[in-house]
């Protein structure tokens, strides 16, 4: 994706630097850190309870068996994140990113979650069920990606 590179690196909001956690430790002063670590950790616990939440309101309309919720929540996720992370280049809105990028949108998406229910699934048995759920996870989640990047450099642009 061209274009993204700055965004993670040093970032600027009027003169004061503000440094992302992919910098290396030696540009990085331990407040900084700190407060991007906290940003991180709000942000994860919001996109946490948005996921649970998603996961309750599914499974009242869905049939179990399926990680509808799972499915839904990654692909939704990578679409805002597709979103997200043109917009705050766009919008010089980089400062953002470890608050919504990593922890709120990095908390409410889970592969680790994935990981389990397709490993569940193949282990009772429904390795058919399971290779679809990797399929359409993966690819439905790199689709809603491209057309979050899409979008956002269609509107904001």
């Amino acid at each position: 994706m061209r274009g993204l590179a700055p965004a993670f690196h040093i970032l600027r909001a009027g003169a004061q630097r503000r440094l992302s956690l992919t910098n290396t430790p030696a540009q990085a002063t331990d407040a900084a850190m700190m407060m991007t670590a906290l940003q991180v950790a709000l942000g994860g616990a919001i996109g946490a309870v948005l996921r649970f939440g998603v996961g309750v309101a599914v499974m009242r309309f869905a049939s179990p068996g399926f990680p509808v919720a799972i499915i839904g929540v990654n692909i939704l996720g990578s679409f805002l994140m597709g979103l997200f992370v043109i917009y705050s280049i766009q919008k010089g809105l980089g400062h953002l990113n470890p608050l919504v990028m990593t922890g709120l949108l990095g908390g409410f998406t889970t592969f680790s979650a994935f990981s389990l229910e397709a490993f569940t699934l193949y282990d009772e048995g429904q390795a058919a069920q399971a290779a679809l759920y990797v399929v359409l996870s993966v690819a439905g989640s790199l689709l809603a990606l491209a057309l979050g990047v899409w979008l956002a450099r269609a509107v904001f642009a």
